[in-house]
């Protein structure tokens, strides 16, 4: 047996991947080259088309083929004869050796033979049917190419007349294959009839754009730069016309073919005309946008088409505009993503294509002649433009107000004086364009995006006006006697509520006055009409924050204050209806507005009317713009997301009141009725009444917090109706195995096929395509190692049924079944046949796999015998059985007692026959183990079952003539698996299969079939689709170096893999054929191995290979839908299954810096290279896209730099290369641009993006014509523009904090969309794999947007974009696609950096104004709580910690706690205590967690919920996620405060490094440790001055959730780092840590070697900061001031005088300090080189001085230790504020001072944006006297000291936990899962035993 076993694990090697076996074909011998080695790329061009001729024609004759190698040698010799070039010695080694090996001798000579073969080979080539493929026809002509040259070469030239012949045949019709490349129909191969040429919507696409009959015809000399070719078609017309490149033009031919061809598979005809309705359909979706345009502008449209043309006409005219459109947006580069400035030049091109035809006369415009002149007339321009914008920009450090971006410039063309100003050609003197070198500013254009908290008011001004009028209503009716809400029906109380009418005019009143002074800047560019309505708000917005309170005061009975001198000025009118008229007539816009909201159909066509009559009514409602209009919901929506809304408001506003705001009220009463409080302090606002700061104290929080709270609420709701939607749309109604058995016969069936058979041919097709969907899902498990070779047989269903009598299902639910029944039936007693049936028949199952297993027996034993008389014994027995059983006899004529020994011996003869290979050996044992069953079958089993062998045996031996060519079909060794898994599989088999992640995707995909989704057409029916993913320079494959390499710790990639995939690890070596413990085969399996890796990572082969399962799931359900057609296609099913499926799915990588990596001499880009060449060789679908950079001469001998778009497929082959206008990722973000410039090149009605850290499933992709088909359902008001799809985060069982960020990304991508897209609608494009409506995006902007900076999170505005111009998004979770996410500490943090950077360009930018301000109330609160306003919210809650503790710290130092706490006055000292605590309610923040564990129950059970949520708790998920909120407040906050926001690459590899102490200081310093010291030292403070009086049990209460933030802030970098608690890695730490700190060479090094240079660049964002910013950070610096203020009065030593001279005094020691600081850093500077021993004198004096000082204040003015301690504590912040306000000095007086008086000076006269010599000397001499004069040296030691004594206190506690050794070895069980864990341990055992493994590493 295991001799069996070995033999058949290699019988089963032949199972690689696709992708092995090409890294296999393409790398030579091992023994003769390195691994990896392929042919050397020096020689490759020259040498391989012999290669491939000797590989091809070696199957035909051996002897051509040596003689092919060895020209190759030749050739090889020739071009390098010393070997020079890399691996060339390699080559010619391996070649040598070859030749050895294949060098025997034959009879006759070469020349004849191969010439005789060259003459068969090309006969051969000439009876080939025209219906071969075309890469096989080119294939056939480059082999006889290669051959005839060898031929030549081996006959020295004297060559066979005929053989002649023949080349010259060849060479005349093979030059079409080597002169015309193709992407996917080859268009221009005359006389092509590949399948896909030939399917009938190509052909009509084809003929239709080939109409040029009635078109005017091009001159002669016009067709001369063509080359002198016929214009073939409608583009080649337009080419000739406007100057288009060739690859342009070849390239969108394609693109309008597909569209037409795909489009006419769903629309019908008209007679003589099919594809009328096509045409107008396509003509609809691409001209939507213009259409849009020309009636917004009040222009005419330039698409003229008479109403009195024909059809045939109109469709001509109808397909040039498309193709006018689809070759200028090919052509237009970055300009695409300025959609209108696309419309703008159509506009006019499409006037003079008319004017062309009108006339009959063809002559293109001026200009536009030649090839490319349109990129240079048309586009270059404005790609300039563009340049010099993104010039001003310096780098993105500008503020965005400096410089116009892509929205300013193509928002220029919104308005109708683009026509006058732009003109056509371009008018280059307007404007618009920049002449010379001229960069002076120039207006934004309608907004301006200035670096303002602000703008969180502006955008969502309606939001803060409601909540500030619901506080100050609430706060009104609880101060009111009553106290309750009952209050307000009192007279008085009602009209002081009605007082909130004067504040909502105040808040008016502000958000005018922004909307004035953001807006200013664009004012230039801005219609008269626009800012004479900014002007008339605000007059009016002054004129009611004067009427409304004039009224209010004259209502009142009674005033006082300011109201009584109010009414002095109006007299005494107590009319209380004036006022409550101003309040009606102050309402009139928004009861208008209420009625619109009820109205969406009628508000959204007035939004939509381009009427000036309408216009000019909605001009004061909101101002015209050309989007954001008419995107209200049809009214079901709007009732769902209302009421979602309305029950959340209730809900949060009654807490407020109850909660929040009520239990105050006695207590403020309280205190304000108080006389001023006991001062311990001189008191800093002697005049402030009644103990207001104690009040304000209290309330800040509360109001923060009230402010805040609804983020939690949101997350509450979003939970409950998430979860309930879930529920509805039967999320997770089958999460196990056992809910798959047992709804599986159940599921639906029909989602996967499309047929109009009769009902009951219906089903059994529906079943039959099922299960073919099924089983390529189980073997794509098995392909991918998830499940093993058993797992596979278990799960799979049967192929066919083979016309047995019962239904056949998989196997896997019928597992035990007939071992049950032989059991039954082994107890039976005879006579009790009809229980033992009935038993049998209880379970409907077992009966049938009982009928299976002896029907598919009979089948199997008829079929395997062929001796008739062998055959007439098993139907005998089949008699004899059919007999008993009519009869009833069966248990008196059979022996049940021997049924087990019947079952055993035939498992064993199905054991032999589905794993033996056959030759003589395994037919012998094959012959015996049947004879052996028939034997007990028929002696033992059977009572007189010896009558039937009786005559057979006397004749002759039987059962030893067997039809052993049945053994090797697929379709028997199919049904022998089948039969013996029924026979013997004992257990349930509810652990198969036992990988969690194949459960996973079985049961999703399950659940999937019961949800709410399309049924799918037939696939040629389809929408066709691409599939896009940007590439820059990311792993592509692991290399053999990679996985092998060890950290410090000796763990490799691969052995982390192998430890945390062990099963997977194990299913693959099965696949291979490798036994787990021969490391010699595992070796030698290296390619295998480094897939498999790469497979487990987040790598571009596994994208591409998942992408890549789009077309394998076309191509088999197209396949399916023939045959389940009955498609009469003479065999060419496959063929024509790939031809739909190549119309149907394309497949583009924009690998942005391919080109680079392919002529690189760097080993890894090399590598990355060759690993995609790799890739497309495998999957001939794969398009790569690439920009390239060539030098071309101009003709004043200089050089220039072009670039290209360029295209490539197969073995590198160039398939188009358009030129650009410049480099088209220089002009804004690099992903969005590596996306546009290769959008160009998709294909199809849809386009899903996806990053290249996805993957997708087999099974997923089957559901793709389903889901593409949800754009043609209307979902509430329109039909989707962008379908949300779901994501699985496959790397969540990487370490506990990538499951930490799996949870987190689950819960957002799953019920966080849900509710988005349902009821909110808000729901917009968070990255991929969402699909977009491809013609729908291209002709708005595309799918991303492009600005640098602003549009940092690319992503999401092209959600924004496609809401705000009137599209769709939904959500669909019935499909999902795998995606990556970062698995270690530093690579999160990175990430939560960068998305928090962009949330705060979000801010600030266009979109998010434009949304808030268009959305009605409700949506816009939506959008505000799920984007900005979590970030936003985020930073309150931390901000809430420090004005509750600040506030504290007030109440301690002053005394005025104390005074209050200890008033016998207060009764009931409970809700100031609740006061004190108003902090904890920001912890309510973990119910954030809600979201995640509802997800996780509805999709895993509610008990699984719980126990992951107990389980992260263990794991400290808590620390982990405290941690976050400071990385998003601090990233957030500083990008609206001062920019910075940038990418952040966060590597997607595996981490198992250990980041240093040094590291983890540097990036967690300033976000987190200096904060969290900050509070540390409050919290402190807090506790040392009011424990005399205060209980410890108080304090825990009130700060006990502050510690633990402080905790999480200094320490969870710490926790989550490997192996940080090992004694030798820390004491390594603290050697790197000082090194660094020590080095004081600061110019020139990185911030990673010193420092100083890390020091100066964490205040880089200072540089460029705003004086606004600059003075904010100034003012929170002044809160470090209070420490000192407070602690002074309370030192013993100043013996409770409360003089500000105290505070003045306390002053002279920071002075002391500071000039002891200067006077060493000047000695230092001084002596230290030369007079070592006076700088060492010198700091002694300084000593001693000091010590004298405190001596003398111990022993002269009482000083104490504890005043010693309290200084500390008071000083330390002071001196953090000096190195705060050092830092702000320098750019605040550069800013002032400095760039006022370089712009006088520059002699440039080009101002602030002068970059030229003269004011870089003055820059650079500046900064020197600056630095020499100023105290900078003494300000950076000062620096240096804080983070010495920082560090200090956070490495302290890490030291002291690494002495012990059980908490390394818990903190890596906490990381890390258990297998993992025991892996480590031992790896480091071994590495101890070799001496730390060194060496061997």
């Amino acid at each position: 047996m295991a001799t069996g076993a070995s033999t058949s694990a290699a019988g089963s090697r032949w199972r690689r991947d696709a992708l092995a076996q090409t890294l296999a074909s393409r790398r030579l011998p091992g023994g003769v080259a390195d691994a990896g080695e392929r042919v050397p790329e020096a020689v490759a061009p020259e040498v391989m088309p012999f290669v491939r001729a000797a590989d091809e024609v070696e199957p035909l004759n051996p002897r051509v083929a040596f003689l092919c190698r060895k020209y190759a040698f030749k050739k090889v010799q020739r071009m390098d004869p010393s070997s020079i070039q890399r691996g060339v010695r390699q080559f010619k080694t391996y070649m040598s050796i070859k030749l050895d090996q294949d060098d025997t001798q034959i009879l006759g000579n070469d020349a004849k033979e191969i010439q005789q073969f060259y003459k068969e080979y090309c006969a051969s080539m000439s009876r080939i049917s025209e219906k071969r493929n075309f890469e096989e026809m080119a294939r056939y002509y480059q082999v006889a190419s290669a051959i005839y040259e060898v031929l030549r070469d081996v006959t020295n030239n004297k060559v066979d007349p005929q053989v002649i012949r023949y080349a010259e045949m060849v060479e005349e019709k093979g030059c079409h294959f080597k002169n015309y490349k193709y992407n996917i129909i080859p268009l221009n191969f005359p006389g092509s009839s590949e399948a896909i040429v030939e399917l009938p919507e190509i052909r009509g696409a084809i003929d239709a754009i080939s109409s040029i009959d009635d078109l005017p015809k091009p001159h002669m000399s016009s067709m001369h730069r063509e080359g002198d070719r016929s214009i073939r078609d409608l583009l080649d017309w337009l080419s000739l016309a406007f100057g288009f490149q060739k690859s342009n033009v070849e390239n969108q031919r394609e693109n309008m073919v597909l569209l037409l061809a795909n489009i006419s598979t769903r629309t019908g005809g008209q007679d003589g005309h099919p594809l009328v309705d096509t045409v107008n359909q396509l003509w609809k979706k691409i001209f939507g946008n213009y259409e849009s345009w020309c009636h917004y502008l009040h222009v005419n449209s330039s698409i003229m088409i008479r109403h009195d043309d024909t059809e045939q006409r109109k469709q001509q005219l109808k397909l040039l505009h498309i193709g006018l459109y689809l070759l200028i947006w090919g052509e237009a580069s970055n300009v695409r993503f300025m959609p209108e400035c696309l419309c703008y030049i159509f506009h006019h091109m499409a006037k003079q294509l008319h004017e062309m035809i009108d006339e009959n006369y063809f002559q293109p415009p001026p200009g536009f002649e030649e090839e490319g002149s349109f990129l240079t007339n048309a586009i270059e321009p404005i790609f300039k433009v563009l340049q010099k914008e993104v010039q001003k920009s310096r780098g993105a450090t500008e503020g965005h107000s400096a410089w116009r971006n892509y929205d300013d410039l193509n928002e220029l063309f919104w308005s109708e004086k683009c026509f006058t100003k732009l003109k056509w050609p371009w008018d280059l003197t307007s404007d618009f364009f920049y002449q010379g070198r001229g960069t002076a500013r120039k207006p934004k254009t309608n907004f301006v995006e200035v670096r303002t908290f602000l703008h969180i008011f502006r955008s969502f001004n309606r939001m803060w006006m409601f909540f500030i009028l619901a506080f100050q209503a609430m706060l009104i009716v609880s101060w009111s006697s009553s106290g309750s809400l009952s209050g307000i029906t009192d007279g008085t109380v009602f009209r002081n509520v009605l007082s909130v009418f004067i504040t909502a005019a105040l808040l008016n009143f502000i958000k005018v006055t922004l909307d004035i002074m953001l807006t200013v800047q664009a004012w230039g560019s801005m219609e008269w009409t626009r800012i004479m309505r900014y002007l008339l708000k605000f007059a009016v917005a002054i004129a009611w924050i004067i009427i409304l309170p004039l009224t209010y005061s004259s209502s009142l009975k009674y005033p006082s204050g300011a109201g009584k001198l109010l009414n002095s000025w109006i007299g005494n009118w107590y009319n209380q209806s004036v006022y409550n008229f101003a309040i009606i007539i102050y309402m009139v816009p928004d009861i208008l507005a209420s009625l619109f909201f009820l109205l969406p159909k009628l508000q959204n066509v007035m939004e939509c009317s381009n009427s000036r009559v309408v216009v000019l009514l909605m001009w004061w409602i909101q101002p015209r713009l050309y989007v954001g209009r008419g995107m209200h919901e049809d009214i079901l929506s709007i009732l769902k997301y209302v009421f979602f809304w309305t029950v959340l408001l209730i809900s949060k506003l009654a807490f407020s009141f109850y909660v929040e705001i009520s239990p105050l009220i006695d207590p403020t009463k309280f205190i304000l009725n108080q006389a001023a409080g006991g001062y311990e302090w001189h008191q800093i606002f002697p005049f402030l009444p009644r103990n207001l700061g104690v009040v304000i104290t209290i309330w800040a929080p509360i109001v923060m917090v009230y402010f805040m709270d609804t983020q939690i609420w949101y997350a509450i709701f979003s939970t409950v109706f998430g979860g309930v939607s879930g529920a509805l749309s039967h999320v997770g109604e089958i999460r196990t195995l056992g809910m798959l058995r047992a709804r599986y016969k159940s599921m639906p069936r029909q989602a996967f096929s499309k047929c109009s058979a009769a009902k009951q041919r219906e089903q059994a097709l529906e079943q039959r395509s099922f299960f073919c969907v099924w089983n390529s899902f189980i073997n794509s498990l098995r392909e991918e190692d998830f499940i093993s070779d058993r797992e596979k047989d278990i799960l799979m269903a049967p192929s066919s049924s083979n016309n047995l009598s019962v239904v056949q299902w998989p196997t896997f639910l019928l597992a035990s079944k007939v071992p049950a029944a032989l059991h039954m039936a082994i107890n039976s007693k005879e006579g009790d046949e009809y229980e033992l049936i009935e038993k049998i028949k209880l379970d409907g199952d077992r009966y049938n796999a009982v009928i299976e297993c002896y029907e598919s027996l009979m089948i199997i034993l008829d079929s395997l015998l062929i001796d008739s008389n062998d055959r007439k014994i098993v139907h005998d027995i089949d008699k004899k059985v059919a007999y008993s059983m009519r009869n009833k006899t069966f248990l008196e004529d059979f022996q049940m007692a021997e049924i087990g020994k019947v079952s055993a011996t035939l498992a064993k003869l199905l054991q032999l026959l589905k794993s033996e290979p056959i030759n003589g050996t395994a037919e012998r044992k094959i012959v015996n183990a049947l004879q052996d069953f028939m034997e007990i079958m028929t002696r033992d089993f059977m009572k007189d079952g010896q009558s039937i062998l009786k005559d057979e045996n006397e004749r002759k031996q039987s059962f030893t003539n067997l039809n052993m060519n049945m053994i090797k079909e697929d379709f028997w060794r199919e049904k022998f698996v089948r039969l013996h898994l029924l026979l013997t599989m004992k257990g349930s088999a509810m652990d198969v299969p036992t990988n969690l992640d194949a459960r996973r995707r079985i049961t999703f995909f399950a659940n999937s079939l019961f949800m709410k989704m399309p049924r799918a057409p037939h696939v040629q029916d389809m929408i066709s689709f691409s599939v896009l993913t940007p590439y820059y320079n990311e792993e592509v494959l692991y290399s053999s170096y990679e996985l092998h390499r060890k950290n410090e710790d000796g763990i490799s990639i691969l052995f982390y893999l192998q430890k945390i995939y062990p099963d997977e690890w194990k299913n693959f070596l099965e696949r291979i054929g490798v036994d787990l413990d021969d490391e010699e085969a595992v070796k030698g399996c290296m390619d295998d191995i480094r897939l498999w890796a790469s497979y487990r990572g987040q790598t571009l082969a596994r994208t591409v290979r998942g992408m890549m399962y789009y077309r394998r799931a076309l191509e088999l359900q197209c396949y399916e839908d023939m045959i389940n057609d009955q498609a009469d296609l003479a065999g060419e099913e496959a063929a024509r299954s790939k031809a739909i499926a190549d119309i149907k799915f394309t497949y583009v990588v924009s690998c942005q810096l391919y080109g680079m990596h392919k002529a690189s001499k760097d080993s890894r880009e090399k590598g990355l290279y060759e690993n995609i060449l790799n890739l497309m060789l495998t999957y001939p679908a794969l398009r790569i896209a690439y920009i390239d950079e060539k030098e071309v001469p101009l003709p004043n001998g200089k050089m220039e730099k072009q670039y290209y778009s360029v295209l490539v497929k197969g073995d590198d082959e160039e398939i188009y290369r358009i030129r650009l206008p410049g480099k088209p990722t220089e002009v804004g973000e690099g992903k969005p641009n590596n996306q546009n410039h290769a959008i160009i090149f998709t294909r199809g009605e849809a386009l899903q993006a996806i990053d290249m850290n996805q993957d997708n499933y087999l099974e997923e992709a089957f559901k793709m014509r389903n889901l593409l088909q949800e754009f043609l359902i209307t979902h509430g008001k329109s039909k989707p523009t962008i379908l949300g799809v779901r994501e699985h985060i496959f790397t969540g069982s990487v370490s506990s904090l990538a499951w930490f960020m799996s949870n987190q990304e689950t819960s957002f991508i799953t019920i966080g969309q849900r509710v988005l897209a349902n009821p909110l609608k808000v729901r917009f494009h968070y990255g991929h794999p969402d699909v977009f409506d491809r013609l729908f995006h291209l002709t708005r902007g595309g799918i991303s947007k492009a600005s640098k900076t602003i549009n940092l999170s690319e992503d999401i505005f092209a959600g924004f974009n496609s809401t705000l111009r009137r599209g769709n998004v939904t959500h669909h979770e019935y499909i999902q696609l795998g995606k990556g996410r970062d698995v270690g500490m530093n690579q999160i943090s990175n990430f939560e950096a960068k998305v928090a950077n962009g949330n705060g360009e979000q801010t600030l930018c266009r979109d998010i104004y434009r949304l808030g301000d268009r959305f009605d109330f409700y949506r816009m609160l939506s959008l505000y709580f799920t984007t900005v306003g979590f970030y936003f919210n985020s930073m309150v809650a931390v901000l809430t910690v420090y004005v509750f503790l600040y506030g504290r710290l007030y109440l301690v130092l002053s005394g005025l706690e104390k005074s209050i706490l200890q008033d016998p006055n207060i009764q009931n000292i409970k809700p100031f205590e609740n006061a004190l605590a108003t902090q904890s309610v920001f912890q309510l923040g973990m119910l954030l967690v809600l979201p995640m564990m509802m997800e996780v129950g509805l999709e895993k059970g509610f008990g699984r919920a719980l126990g992951e949520f107990v389980i992260m708790q263990l794991q400290l998920a808590p620390v982990f996620f405290t941690f976050h909120l400071g990385t998003k407040t601090h990233y957030y906050g500083r990008t609206i405060l001062h920019g910075g926001a940038k990418y952040r690459g966060t590597g997607r590899g595996f981490v198992v490094r250990h980041a240093n102490f040094a590291e983890n200081y540097r990036m967690y310093s300033r976000s987190h440790f200096v904060k969290a010291l900050e509070l540390l030292i409050l919290l402190v403070v807090y506790l040392a001055y009011g424990s005399s009086y205060r209980s410890s049990s108080l304090y825990l209460y009130v700060t006990i959730s502050i510690w633990f933030l402080v905790f999480c802030w200094l320490f969870a970098p710490f926790i989550f780092n490997p192996s940080c608690f090992e004694w030798h890695k820390t004491v390594d730490d603290w050697i790197d840590w000082w090194n660094w700190m020590g080095n004081r060479g600061g110019i020139g090094l990185a911030p990673e070697q010193s420092w100083e240079a890390w020091w100066v660049s964490e205040h880089d964002h200072l540089k460029n900061a705003t004086i606004r910013s600059l003075l904010l950070e100034f003012i929170l610096s002044l809160r470090f001031l209070i420490y000192q203020y407070g602690i002074v009065y309370h030192l013993h030593i100043v013996h409770g005088n409360k003089s500000f001279m105290v505070y003045a005094l306390s002053w002279m020691i920071i002075a002391v300090a500071l000039v002891s600081l200067k006077v060493v850093s000047l000695g230092r500077e001084k002596f230290v080189t030369r007079l070592q021993l006076v700088f060492r004198i010198l700091k002694g004096i300084v000593f001693l001085v000091l010590i004298g000082l405190l001596v003398l204040l111990f022993v002269a003015f009482d000083l104490t230790v504890s005043d010693v301690g309290a200084s500390i504590l008071a000083f330390i912040p002071t001196g953090w504020f000096i190195l705060l306000i050092a830092q702000l000095c320098g750019p605040l007086f550069r800013r002032l001072v400095i760039e006022p008086i370089r712009t006088l000076c520059c002699s440039c006269a080009t101002g602030h944006a002068c970059r030229g010599p003269c004011c870089a000397k003055f820059r650079q001499r500046t900064g020197a006297v600056l630095r020499k004069l100023g105290p900078w040296d003494s300000i950076q030691e000062m620096a240096r000291i804080y983070e010495y004594t920082m560090g200090l206190l956070i490495y302290l506690p890490i030291a002291v936990l690494s002495w012990f050794p059980f908490v390394s070895e818990f903190q890596t069980r906490l990381l890390f899962n258990q297998a993992f864990s025991r892996g480590l341990q031992i790896s480091r055992i071994l590495a101890g035993q070799n001496g730390r493994g060194s060496k061997r590493d």
